[in-house]
C-alpha cells in the first residue's frame, strides 16, 4: 500500500514537472511570437517589401560649365543601354532570336551574353542605342532600358587643367569638377516598382508609399572668366615654343589687372579628359597644374616688386643712381654676386630694371632691410596662397626675417632665397598694373541652379587702401618696365609690339635640387602687360627647362618674351582694344582715371 502510494507521488510529481516544461514552453513560444509579431514587424515588413520592389534609380545631370562667352567646356549628355534581366528569361534562344534583328546584333552573340553573364539581374546588351532600338526592345520581355549620362569636353586638352575629368561614374576628379563636384553633381532620385515573384514590373508604387524622391536634382552649372578664344592664343603660342626649345614644360596666365579675372590658364604638357585611365598608368605627371603647384626661385622678374616697395617706403627715389660695382661685388656676409651679361658702374632703378642688374637689386634690398623687404613681400601676397578655385594650390616660401642668412637680404631682391607660383607672380604684377590696389584672381564667375536662379561667385574684396602708392605703381608701369621691353638695350625687346607699348619683366633662374644648382638647367620667364598707358591684360609665360644643347638661348628675353608678345597682340585685337595714340584710345585712358575709387587715397597699407 505504502509503495502505491509512492509510485502515484513520483507520477504526480513527473506529471508536474512536465507540464511545467510544457507550460514555460508556451509562454516562451507565445513570447517569441510577440517579439516577431510585434517587435520585429517593421523589420520583415521591410524584408517582405524588398522582395516586392524593385527600384529604377533616376541619375541627374551633372552640370555644364562655360567659358565667360557661354561657350560650352565641359557638358553631360545622355546615353540609353539596352539590358537583360538573365533570371526571369526562361527561353534565352527565343529573347535572343526576337532581339536579334531590333539591336542589329547576332542571335548567338546576345543569347551568350545572357547565359555566359555572372550577373542574374543585369547584363548590357547594347550601349548608345538609339531611341527607337529602345522603344522596341521595351516590348521583350525581361528586356530593359537603362539611361545614364556621359561626360563630353569639346575643347579637348585645351582646357583639361582647368576643367578637369570625372570618374565613370560622374565624381569629379581634378579642376573645377573636383573643386565643385557636389554643386554640379546633383541628387539622384529613383522609381520604385512592385513586381511579381519573377521580378517583373507590375506598377509604380503610389508616391505616398515612396520614401525616396521621384524626381532627380540635375546638377548647377558653371561660367568661368576663362575665354576660350585667348586660351587658344595662349595654347597655340606656348606650345610652338616649348616644341621648338624642346622644353620639358611650360605654363602660360592671362588675366585682367583689374578685376582679377582669369582669362587664360595654360599647362603644357596636356591631356585628353576623355582618356585619362591611360594617361595615369603612362604618364600620371601630366595632371598637375603647373600654375598653381610648382614652386620655384623667380629670377629676375621678381625685380620690379621689390625695387617697387623700396620706392614706396623711400629708401631709395627714381632720379638718385646706385653704384653697382662694374659688376663685382662682395663683402662680408653675403658672399660674392655678379652679373649676367656684363658690368655696369651708376645705374638709377629704372635702369637697374631695364639692365637686370643683381649687384643694383642687392643693394636696394640692403638699403630696405629685413623687416619692410619681408613686410612689402607680404603684402604682395608672397608665401601664403593666393585662394584661387582650383585645388592644389602651393603657398610657395617667405621664410620670416628670423631664418633668414647674411646671403638672404642680397638674394631675395634678384630671385633667389624665395620660392613662388606662377599664380603668385601674376597677382603681384596686376597689382602694379592696375595702381597699387589688392586684386583677387578668380576663375569662377557665376554658378547657375538647375531652378535658374544665378549665384554671383565673383570675389567680395572691396577695393579700399593699396598695396603700394599709385604714382609708384604708374611709374614702374609706364616708365621702368616700359623701358625693359622697348629700350634699345632692354632685356625684354623681343615682346615689342607696334599698335600698342608693351610693359614687362624678363627673368632666368637656375633650377636647384636638394640645395645645389644644377648644370643648365633654367626656369625662363616674362611677364608683360598692355597697353602700358592703361593695361588691359597682364601675360605670365614660364618655360621649364629649355634644351641649352640646341644653342638658340635659354634667358627669359629669348625664350619666353616672343610668347607673350604674341598672345598680347592676338588678345588686345581679339579684345577690340584700341591702337595706342588714337583718339579712342585717349577716351578709354581718361574714362578709367575719371572713375572714383572707394578708398581714401591717405589710407596707405603699410
Amino acid at each position: 500500500m505504502q509503495s502505491d502510494n509512492a509510485g502515484n507521488k513520483r507520477e504526480i510529481k513527473t506529471i508536474a514537472i512536465i507540464m511545467a516544461f510544457v507550460i514555460v514552453a508556451f509562454f516562451a513560444l507565445a513570447g517569441r511570437c510577440y517579439y516577431l509579431q510585434h517587435d520585429l514587424a517593421d523589420h520583415y515588413a521591410e524584408k517582405c517589401m524588398i522582395q516586392q520592389r524593385a527600384y529604377l534609380p533616376l541619375e541627374p545631370q551633372r552640370g555644364a560649365i562655360l567659358d565667360t562667352r557661354g561657350r560650352v567646356l565641359a557638358a553631360s549628355s545622355q546615353i540609353r543601354t539596352i539590358f537583360a534581366e538573365p533570371r526571369i528569361i526562361k527561353e534565352p534562344k527565343e529573347i535572343s532570336n526576337s532581339l536579334a534583328p531590333v539591336l542589329d546584333m547576332g542571335a548567338h552573340e546576345i543569347c551568350r551574353l545572357i547565359v555566359d553573364s555572372n550577373n542574374p539581374g543585369y547584363v548590357a546588351l547594347k550601349k548608345d542605342a538609339t531611341v527607337a532600338e529602345c522603344e522596341e526592345a521595351r516590348k521583350i520581355q525581361g528586356i530593359g532600358v537603362q539611361y545614364d549620362w556621359r561626360r563630353q569636353y569639346p575643347t579637348g586638352r585645351l582646357v583639361s587643367h582647368v576643367v578637369g575629368f570625372t570618374s565613370k561614374d560622374s565624381y569629379g576628379l581634378a579642376g573645377i569638377e573636383y573643386a565643385f563636384d557636389r554643386d554640379l553633381r546633383g541628387r539622384g532620385a529613383k522609381h520604385t516598382f512592385l513586381v511579381d515573384v519573377h521580378r517583373r514590373p507590375l506598377g509604380f508604387c503610389l508616391a505616398d508609399e515612396q520614401d525616396d524622391n521621384e524626381t532627380p536634382i540635375h546638377g548647377a552649372g558653371m561660367i568661368l572668366t576663362l575665354d576660350a578664344t585667348i586660351q587658344q592664343f595662349a595654347h597655340e603660342a606656348l606650345q610652338a615654343r616649348v616644341k621648338e626649345f624642346e622644353a620639358e614644360s611650360g605654363v602660360a596666365m592671362v588675366a585682367d589687372p583689374h578685376t582679377g579675372e582669369i582669362l587664360a590658364m595654360v599647362t603644357l604638357p596636356d591631356f585628353d579628359p576623355t582618356a585619362t585611365a591611360k594617361t595615369a598608368q603612362k604618364h600620371p605627371e601630366v595632371f598637375t597644374n603647373r600654375l598653381l603647384t610648382d614652386q620655384y626661385e623667380p629670377g629676375s622678374i621678381i625685380k620690379p616688386v621689390v625695387a617697387a616697395i623700396a620706392l614706396d617706403t623711400k629708401v631709395v627715389n627714381r632720379y638718385e643712381t646706385i653704384f653697382c660695382e662694374n659688376g663685382n661685388y662682395h663683402g662680408k656676409g653675403f658672399g660674392h654676386i655678379g652679373e649676367y651679361r656684363r658690368g655696369f658702374g651708376d645705374l638709377t632703378v629704372r635702369e637697374i630694371l631695364m639692365n637686370s642688374s643683381n649687384i643694383g637689386m642687392a643693394k636696394i634690398g640692403q638699403r630696405l632691410g629685413a623687416t619692410r623687404l619681408y613686410e612689402g613681400m607680404t603684402l604682395f601676397g608672397f608665401g601664403r596662397k593666393v585662394g584661387v578655385e582650383l585645388p592644389g594650390e602651393a603657398e610657395g616660401l617667405l621664410r620670416p626675417p628670423s631664418e633668414w642668412t647674411g646671403y638672404s637680404i642680397t638674394r631675395i631682391p634678384f630671385g633667389q632665397e624665395i620660392s613662388v607660383t606662377g599664380l603668385q607672380m601674376l597677382r603681384a604684377f596686376c597689382m602694379l598694373a592696375n595702381g597699387g590696389h589688392l586684386v583677387h584672381p578668380y576663375m569662377v564667375r557665376s554658378l547657375v541652379r538647375s531652378d535658374g536662379m544665378v549665384v554671383d561667385m565673383r570675389p567680395s574684396t572691396l577695393r579700399v587702401g593699396y598695396v603700394i602708392k599709385p604714382d609708384v605703381a604708374k611709374w614702374m608701369v609706364q616708365d621702368a618696365m616700359t623701358a625693359v621691353v622697348n629700350a634699345p638695350k632692354g632685356t625684354g625687346a623681343r615682346a615689342k609690339l607696334d599698335k600698342w607699348t608693351v610693359f614687362g619683366k624678363t627673368g632666368t633662374a637656375q633650377i636647384a635640387k636638394d640645395g645645389v644648382y644644377l648644370d643648365k638647367a633654367y626656369v625662363s620667364s616674362f611677364i608683360a602687360g598692355a597697353p602700358a598707358s592703361n593695361p588691359r591684360v597682364v601675360v605670365l609665360i614660364s618655360i621649364r627647362k629649355p634644351n641649352v644643347a640646341l644653342k638658340k638661348g635659354y634667358t627669359g628675353g629669348t625664350v619666353a618674351a616672343p610668347v607673350a608678345a604674341a598672345i598680347l597682340e592676338k588678345t588686345l585685337t581679339y579684345l577690340g582694344v584700341p591702337v595706342e595714340g588714337s583718339p579712342e584710345a585717349a577716351a578709354a585712358t581718361a574714362s578709367r582715371s575719371t572713375q572714383p575709387y572707394s578708398e581714401d587715397e591717405d589710407d596707405h597699407s603699410w
